[in-house]
C-alpha cells in the first residue's frame, strides 16, 4: 500500500519499506499510541474541532483497537512503515472515512514523541520499582550478616576488615542514588508534546493542557520544535540505565569472585547456576556474569543515542528512529538485571567462617595497632605508622603476620608495645571501634540497614506505570 497517495506516483521499492519500516520494534508503542489518540480526539471534540458524531465514532473506534491491541490481537503490516500508521490504518478499516480526521492537528512527529514520551514514563516506574525490591533486599541480608567479620579490599589487596553486612550497604547506597536519578529523569519527562505538530504548531484552536492533563502530563512543552525533536527523555533514562547498569556490574562481578573455590565466600542459588559441558564439577557463575556483561549493552545504547543527536540539526530528521531500538533494548537489559541481581542476592548463600577467617590474613588489623598507639600513647600517626610498619616487617621475616603472631612476642618487640591488650588484634575489636559515622561497626550497620531501609520507602513510588502488561515480543505480519 502507497500510505502516501499519488504524490510520489509509484509506491515505495522494496528497499526503501524495507530500511524505513520501524514496525518490528515500534509495535510496542501500540497501547501508547492508541491512549495518545483518544486524548486527542478527546481534545478535538471539546475544542469544537470534530462535530461530536465524528469524535464519538473515532472515540468507539480506538476504544475497539485498545482492546485488541492489549489482547494482542491486532495484526500490523511493515509495509505501512511503522505502528502509528498501522493503528491508523486498523482504524479506517473499522469505521471508515471518518477515521481520516484522527489527523487533525496532529503529525506524527508530535505523535511518535508523546507515544515514546508515554513508555519511558512507564519504564521508569517499573525499573524503579524493582530498584526498589533490590535495595530492600540487600539492606535486609546486611542486618543479616551486621557482625560477621571480611576482608576489606583496596588495590584488591586485603586493607582492613570489615562487616559484610557494612559492604553490602556499600551497594545500597548506589542504588538510591540510582532510585534519585531515575526521579530526576521522571520528572524531566513531565511536559507532552503533542500539539506541537510537525515543527511550527498548528493553526487549529487546540488546548493541549487538556491533552497533557488527560495523560498524566504536568504540562505541554513550551517549544513546537524542541517538542518534536527532543528526545533528551531518553537520553535520561539510558545515562541513568548506564549508571545503574555499572553498579550492577560491579555487584556482578564480585559475586563471580566470592563464589570461586578460591574464595569461596558465597554460594550462588543452584537454580541460578550453571554446569559445564565437559567438567561435572563445575558450578558456573553464569547469571552474575551475564549480570556484568549486559552492562556493555546498555552503555553502548546511550552512546549510540548520543551519536544519532550529535549532528542532528533542528527539527526532526528520520534519524530519530534509531532511538527506540536502543531505548527498548536498555530497559529490557535493565529489567532482566534487575530481577537477577534480587534473586541472587535472595537466595545467596554466605560462608561465615571462611569470611572471618580470611578477614586477618594480609595483617590486616595493623591499622587498629597504629590507632591504638596513637590514642594510648599520644604518638604522632605517622610515628605509630612506622612502628607497626617495622613490626609487620619483622614478622614477615618471622613467616608470620600479625593475626598468628604471640601477644606476648609483639609487646617484647618494642618499648611501645608493652602493653598492648590482646583484643586489639582481634577482629571484634577492629570492627567494633569504627563507630565513626558510616563505619563498618556492627551496630551501625544494623542502624544504616534500617536507616536505608526507612529512605528506600520513603520514595513514593513513580508514577506511569497503569498495570503489568506483559512485553509482546514479537509482531505477527
Amino acid at each position: 500500500m502507497n500510505v502516501w497517495g499519488n504524490l510520489f506516483g509509484e509506491g515505495p521499492s522494496d528497499l526503501l519499506t524495507e530500511i524505513n519500516s520501524s514496525v518490528r520494534f515500534d509495535y510496542r508503542l501500540i497501547e501508547e499510541d492508541i491512549e495518545g489518540s483518544i486524548a486527542h480526539v478527546r481534545m478535538l471534540g471539546h475544542v469544537g474541532a470534530l462535530p461530536a458524531q465524528d469524535a464519538a465514532e473515532i472515540l468507539a473506534g480506538l476504544r475497539a483497537l485498545e482492546a485488541q491491541a492489549r489482547a494482542g490481537e491486532l495484526r500490523l503490516d511493515p509495509s505501512l512503515e511503522d505502528v502509528h500508521m498501522n493503528v491508523e490504518d486498523q482504524l479506517r478499516q473499522l469505521i471508515g472515512p471518518v477515521a481520516g480526521r484522527l489527523h487533525t492537528a496532529r503529525s506524527r512527529n508530535d505523535q511518535v514523541a508523546l507515544d515514546a514520551k508515554m513508555w519511558v514514563r512507564r519504564a521508569e516506574a517499573r525499573l524503579d520499582r524493582h530498584l526498589a525490591l533490590l535495595i530492600d533486599t540487600l539492606s535486609l541480608r546486611a542486618a543479616e550478616f551486621a557482625e560477621v567479620a571480611m576482608p576489606g579490599f583496596t588495590h584488591l589487596q586485603a586493607a582492613q576488615p570489615v562487616s559484610f553486612g557494612h559492604h553490602l550497604l556499600a551497594y545500597v547506597e548506589m542504588f538510591l542514588r540510582d532510585r534519585d536519578r531515575m526521579r530526576s529523569a521522571h520528572a524531566r519527562a513531565d511536559e507532552s508534546p503533542l500539539g506541537a505538530a510537525a515543527l511550527a504548531g498548528t493553526s487549529h484552536a487546540i488546548d493541549p493542557f487538556f491533552t497533557a492533563e488527560a495523560l498524566g502530563f504536568s504540562s505541554p512543552m513550551c517549544n513546537s520544535m524542541d517538542a518534536v525533536s527532543d528526545r533528551d527523555f531518553m537520553l535520561d533514562v539510558l545515562a541513568t540505565g548506564s549508571i545503574l547498569a555499572t553498579h550492577l556490574s560491579r555487584l556482578g562481578e564480585e559475586l563471580v569472585l566470592w563464589s570461586t573455590a578460591q574464595f569461596g565466600y558465597v554460594r550462588l542459588p543452584a537454580e541460578l547456576a550453571a554446569g559445564s559441558s565437559i567438567m561435572p564439577q563445575k558450578r558456573n557463575p553464569d547469571v552474575a556474569e551475564l549480570i556484568r556483561a549486559k552492562s556493555g549493552r546498555v552503555i553502548g545504547n546511550l552512546v549510540a543515542l548520543l551519536t544519532v543527536l550529535k549532528g542532528l540539526p533542528l527539527s526532526y530528521g528520520r534519524d530519530l528512529q534509531e532511538d527506540k531500538e536502543a531505548l527498548f533494548d536498555t530497559v529490557d537489559t535493565l529489567d532482566v538485571s534487575l530481577r537477577s541481581a534480587i534473586a541472587l542476592m535472595s537466595g545467596l548463600t554466605v560462608d561465615t567462617a571462611r569470611m572471618a577467617a580470611d578477614a586477618t590474613v594480609g595483617n590486616t588489623l595493623a591499622t587498629d595497632v597504629a590507632d591504638w598507639l596513637v590514642v594510648r600513647h599520644g604518638l604522632p600517626f605517622r610515628e605509630a605508622h612506622l612502628s607497626v610498619a617495622q613490626l609487620v616487617r619483622s614478622l614477615s621475616e618471622r613467616g608470620q603476620q600479625l593475626h598468628e603472631a604471640d601477644p606476648a612476642w609483639i609487646r617484647a618487640f618494642a618499648p611501645v608495645f608493652g602493653d598492648l591488650p590482646d583484643e586489639v588484634l582481634t577482629l571484634q575489636h577492629s570492627l567494633a571501634s569504627r563507630t565513626s559515622p558510616g563505619g563498618t561497626a556492627p551496630a551501625s550497620v544494623r542502624a544504616a540497614a534500617e536507616a536505608a531501609r526507612a529512605r528506600n520507602r520513603s520514595l513514593i513510588p513513580l508514577p506511569g506505570l497503569s498495570d503489568d502488561r506483559p512485553v509482546k515480543k514479537e509482531t505477527d505480519q
